[in-house]
């Protein structure tokens, strides 16, 4: 890992001091997913992931074009929703898409005033502010595009105590498996196409102010095979983070193109979540049936003290009982983090999951990259994809 790289974090406080205070937001709201069945979704995310139940919108509630099922863990929200007929919109993004995700919600105070701050500056409508209301209060939403199809809804939810939001009534179950310990989203990360990075940098910097604070380009993250470029977009306040990725010419078929080859088009690529505990974690999904991708080479976890003692870090998690459960270790001049990828969790190769456990650090796990590219190759080979 450089060191040059990774020194970008080390002045984010300062670079964040710089960043527009026109669109304040207080964090990751909800993310919804568009799936084919959302029932049997929720199913599985409450299996394999340690969701459980919280609110459920459907036939039973009024809705007759579309259900949702939502689900939490401390503070991640997923919302999984289907079309109930043939004629919904939906359908168009599940038929090209396939599961993936739709909304990336973000918590506000102020809805109207985060909608016309960003469209005045060029964002394209997705959803004028409405207000929604029932015995527990009223929610102010608001929605614009960003890359591909996918929305960026604004969450007014301060005059609201209800469970989740009007439409939805409480999903009680007898069915909640224990969590896993996934304490909230770290990031997300979205795939962009050709030459398209610079062109969404941009736009999250003048529609939403953010900061462009952490860049790689396709020296830093490549492989013998396939290479990519991204770059770290974040608010002011350090909550909500976007890395967005773009393909770099390789000698074969990056994962990027895999991306958008099946995704046809942008979207979210990976949901990485944060936990306290990566080892029980990872330990506990992988006992559910959650697949990891490969784990990295002897060498890699033999170098790992070397990475650590660069920068003056010791290890308190136990190196074998990593390297038996595949997690990566990486460090910076703050702190080292764990992390770990799911392979995809539907059919196409599309959408991931990442854990994390960051013991100080900041960055992203730059020198996981060779690692973890080529395990993601390894995975290529086998689908004929590389």
């Amino acid at each position: 890992m450089s060191k040059k790289v990774e020194s970008v974090n080390y002045g984010l406080e300062k670079i964040f001091e710089g960043a527009q205070d026109f669109l304040p937001l207080l964090g990751t709201d909800y993310v919804e997913l568009y799936v084919g069945n959302a029932k049997q979704a929720a199913h599985f995310y409450k299996t394999a992931f340690g969701f459980q139940s919280l609110a459920y919108k459907g036939l039973e509630t009024g809705s007759k074009d579309t259900v949702s099922y939502v689900l939490k863990q401390d503070k991640i929200r997923l919302v999984l929703t289907s079309p109930l007929t043939s004629k919904q919109e939906i359908n168009k993004h599940i038929v090209k898409h396939g599961d993936g995700v739709k909304v990336v919600a973000l918590w506000v105070e102020d809805a109207r005033s985060a909608y016309e701050e960003t469209t005045k500056r060029g964002a394209k409508s997705y959803l004028e502010p409405i207000v929604e209301k029932d015995e527990h209060g009223e929610i102010v939403k608001a929605g614009i595009y960003t890359y591909g199809e996918t929305v960026h809804m604004f969450v007014e939810r301060k005059n609201y105590n209800g469970t989740f939001m009007p439409g939805f009534v409480e999903w009680i179950s007898d069915y909640n498996p224990e969590p896993v310990g996934l304490k909230y989203i770290d990031h997300m990360v979205g795939n962009v196409g050709w030459n398209e990075m610079n062109i969404w940098v941009k736009w999250y910097e003048d529609v939403m102010g953010f900061v462009n604070f952490l860049s790689f380009d396709d020296k830093q993250i490549h492989t013998e095979y396939s290479a990519l470029m991204s770059k770290v977009m974040s608010n002011g306040n350090g909550r909500i983070k976007f890395p967005i990725n773009e393909p770099a010419e390789g000698k074969k078929r990056s994962q990027i193109e895999e991306y958008l080859d099946f995704y046809e088009g942008p979207g979210v690529q990976h949901i990485a979540v944060a936990t306290d505990d990566i080892v029980k974690a990872v330990t506990d999904l992988r006992s559910r049936g959650v697949e990891f991708l490969s784990t990295p080479p002897d060498e890699y976890y033999n170098a790992v003290p070397g990475r650590l003692e660069e920068f003056s870090h010791e290890l308190r998690e136990d190196l074998d009982r990593l390297k038996g459960l595949g997690i990566m270790v990486d460090a910076d001049e703050e702190g080292y983090l764990l992390q770990i990828f799911t392979k995809p969790i539907q059919d196409r190769p599309t959408m991931f999951f990442e854990i994390i456990q960051r013991m100080g650090a900041k960055g992203f796990g730059a020198g996981n990259f060779k690692a973890l590219f080529e395990s993601i190759e390894r995975e290529q080979k086998l689908r004929g994809t590389l």
